[in-house]
């Protein structure tokens, strides 16, 4: 099952990073935060990554262009322009990177990707949220209700949309950003089916967070997995200065990998 990241966005809200790196290469203990999104995945044995690039998209290309050179030990013969690796500690990672341009909604980021997804159920995340939610059950629970789509439901408070869930675990409306509420919100860590091309037929302008998932939860067709461990999303400074000090700390839920 193929992973798709969208990596795309500008990150304005985290100017003082993104200024020189796109958000998802913001680093946490001195890798990027779209790393340990990809431990998480290839913890669960999915190693197969498709990442939607948009904003100094180059750089992510970059970083994954050498990473084998600068997780190894090697030994460079400059008289004979030679290399010889020694032993790395790369990872087992396929990653497909796709430029899906600079201003792209999310939904038609993720609809210039489906070539290279093809006709599979596949899971989708954003580039800058931590988890460490269980990938294994949230595809068991995808398969068993059948829809076309489920989506990981996390409880916090404030900064965004919250969603009606019912006793079936179907996402039967959205809230967006209701004032003084708390609730289920949409976390990401989505699993998909390729049907859900078929609701996004704009090449640009797709929020995949409305149209397509408004549709889909108004058909019935999508269902919340729901997930009352650690979740966290690296939107401000504040967020980033908060995941650098779990780290330092050695309080990091998220990392589940040894």
């Amino acid at each position: 099952m193929k992973v798709v990241i969208l990596a795309g966005g500008r990150g304005t809200r985290i100017s003082e990073e993104t200024e020189v790196l796109p958000k998802p290469m913001i680093e946490i203990g001195g890798k990027p935060i779209i790393w340990h999104i990809m431990k998480l995945y290839s913890y669960y044995g999915f190693n197969d990554f498709i990442i939607c690039l948009g904003y100094k998209g180059y750089l992510i290309k970059e970083y994954f262009s050498h990473y084998f050179m600068h997780m190894s030990d090697i030994t460079i013969d400059l008289s004979k322009n030679k290399t010889k690796i020694h032993t790395t500690a790369s990872e087992p990672w396929k990653i497909t990177l796709v430029d899906t341009g600079l201003e792209t909604m999310t939904g038609s980021r993720l609809k210039r990707a489906q070539k290279y997804i093809g006709n599979q159920t596949f899971l989708l995340t954003y580039g800058d949220g931590l988890a460490d939610i269980n990938i294994r059950k949230l595809t068991q629970f995808h398969k068993k209700n059948k829809k076309l789509a489920t989506l990981t439901a996390i409880q916090n408070a404030g900064r965004f949309g919250v969603l009606n869930i019912n006793s079936r675990n179907n996402v039967s409306s959205f809230l967006e950003k209701p004032k003084n509420e708390e609730g289920w919100i949409n976390g990401g860590f989505f699993v998909l089916e390729p049907e859900i091309f078929n609701y996004i037929d704009n090449p640009n302008t797709i929020v995949w967070e409305k149209e397509p998932l408004e549709k889909l939860s108004k058909q019935g067709k999508l269902c919340a997995y729901k997930h009352s461990g650690f979740w966290g999303c690296m939107d401000t400074l504040r967020d980033k200065i908060s995941f650098e000090k779990a780290w330092l700390s050695g309080a990091t839920p998220w990392k589940i990998w040894k």
